[in-house]
């Protein structure tokens, strides 16, 4: 027999009634078992988590296998009716070539020349540019020199431009290769050496240019109309830290800190300070800010309502599924981004009615095992367990008593059904964290969260990470940032 065709939570169901009414086991035997069975439930309680039920990574799943693609009686290749993308010629090459006629190989006669026919090979060349500025020395008379002024920011001898700057902040900070591994690459493909330590201060610099852009984008996310709000574990030099991102349609902002709740948000000094929409995953410190409203990401909520599908039989939660499912849908539909009363008032009554059976169906509380103590006189005692809401009742309250913040999304056209942008903003973090295993310090991870907060920021406004970082050690912050209007 598989142990995938067994239903435990009606097996260990079923197992506590008959221990309950079984009255030949001794109180101590008892409450071993009871013991035991709480343990089973604890632990295929978490054996039965995946990403699919829970908040856990795909990559965590146990045999994970790839959803198989939709089967199609299309061949492969372009589709008929669609639109092709080739690649268009350049106006002005930067090298022609050309080929002329062997006119030994035609046969006799007159001929003269009516054109040409172009074809262009686009190809890419890396390669090592080093420009000596020779500053003119003047002598008068008496024997005193003058020398030409060197451009601004010439001061050595021997420099790295700023466009290595730039391009070792890209490949470290934003496609997140290792310091030894970007060395590497400066070394071996172009031939300029550059140490770890050069990578290093290249960031540092980068870090201390965009102090400006820290000042700036905590303003901007603090004026905004709606705001997404997330935080992840960090390592930095093998101890857990905490990485907090406020974002919105245009604007990011990352920054690590020792701790996870309010503390950290307030001394970020964005949340207290935000008045509009707060999109965030339910976790409580967000709503000490009461400032603000909230809306509730409704990702997390599918998939706490697949784990409750996954491991019991009540009828609630697929329906719920559904449902939100269906509202997501309708809001989708709409031209304006959210429901007309009518039609959101149906939902919710549909809504309410989908919790109120769910709490007939369920048992509110289950039952810890009693502790059993032995009294002085030698005879045996039972002292009563604390009872304890069953995970599925705990979120069904959630659902019931937060209604308004999970349903949001519906009514107000600016607020979105998951909380998936700053989920977004921070999951390649989790990539950087697998690439270079932690960070040694919290002066690091603070240079990581304000570059990447730029770069992407600078995304958002349709801006490359190249020219965000070149633009940067010129000395000026894109003028986007100030001209640009967000749609918040």
């Amino acid at each position: 027999m598989k142990i995938e065709k067994l239903n435990i939570s009606e097996t260990l169901d079923n197992a506590k009634k008959l221990l309950d009414e079984e009255k030949q086991i001794s109180p101590a035997l008892k409450a071993m078992f009871e013991l035991l069975l709480t343990i089973i439930t604890l632990i295929t309680g978490r054996l039965s988590l995946t990403s699919r039920n829970s908040s856990k990574p795909p990559s965590t799943d146990l045999n994970r296998q790839k959803q198989k693609k939709n089967n199609s009686q299309n061949k492969p290749g372009g589709q008929p009716g669609r639109k092709g993308v080739n690649l268009q010629p350049i106006t002005e090459p930067d090298k022609i070539v050309p080929i002329n006629l062997d006119q030994n190989q035609l046969p006799k006669g007159i001929y003269c020349d009516v054109g040409f026919e172009a074809r262009q090979v686009i190809d890419l060349e890396i390669s090592r540019i080093v420009t000596e500025y020779r500053a003119q020395i003047l002598e008068d008379a008496l024997g005193k020199k003058y020398i030409a002024p060197f451009p601004e920011g010439v001061v050595r001898p021997v420099q790295y431009g700023q466009s290595i700057k730039a391009h070792a902040v890209y490949l470290s900070q934003f496609q997140l290769l290792p310091y030894e591994r970007v060395a590497d690459y400066f070394s071996n493909e172009i031939q300029i050496p550059i140490s770890v330590g050069s990578i290093f201060n290249f960031n540092q610099d980068a870090f201390e240019r965009l102090e400006d852009f820290d000042t700036l984008a905590k303003a901007k996310l603090i004026a905004s109309l709606a705001l997404n709000s997330d935080e992840t574990g960090i390592n930095i030099n093998g101890k857990r830290k905490w990485l907090h991102t406020a974002s919105n349609e245009l604007w990011t902002y990352l920054f690590p800190h020792e701790r996870r709740g309010s503390e950290a948000m307030d001394a970020i000094g964005i949340l207290p300070k935000f008045k509009g929409f707060l999109v965030h995953d339910h976790w409580k410190p967000y709503y000490t800010y009461t400032e603000c409203l909230h809306a509730l990401c409704n990702a997390h909520h599918l998939r706490e309502l697949q784990w409750v599908i996954d491991n019991h039989n009540y009828a609630w939660p697929q329906k719920m599924q559904d449902l939100l499912i269906e509202i997501n849908e309708a809001v989708k539909a709409s031209e304006v981004a959210m429901l007309d009363d009518k039609t959101a008032g149906a939902f919710r009554i549909m809504y309410r009615d989908i919790l109120e059976k769910g709490i007939l169906e369920m048992p509110s509380v289950i039952n810890v095992p009693p502790v059993t103590v032995v009294s002085k006189d030698g005879k045996f005692k039972k002292k009563r367990g604390r009872k304890k809401k069953a995970k599925e009742m705990n979120l069904l309250e959630r659902l019931r008593d937060y209604e308004n913040d999970v349903l949001r999304f519906m009514d107000i056209d600016i607020v979105p059904f998951t909380n998936n942008r700053g989920e977004n903003d921070i999951r390649m973090t989790k990539v950087q964290q697998k690439i270079s295993g932690c960070f040694r310090s919290m002066e690091g991870a603070k240079i990581f969260c304000r570059v990447r907060s730029y770069l992407l920021t600078a995304q958002k406004h349709g801006i490359s990470p190249t020219d965000a970082l070149k633009s940067l050690f010129d000395g000026k912050l894109p003028e986007v940032f100030y001209t640009g209007k967000s749609p918040f």
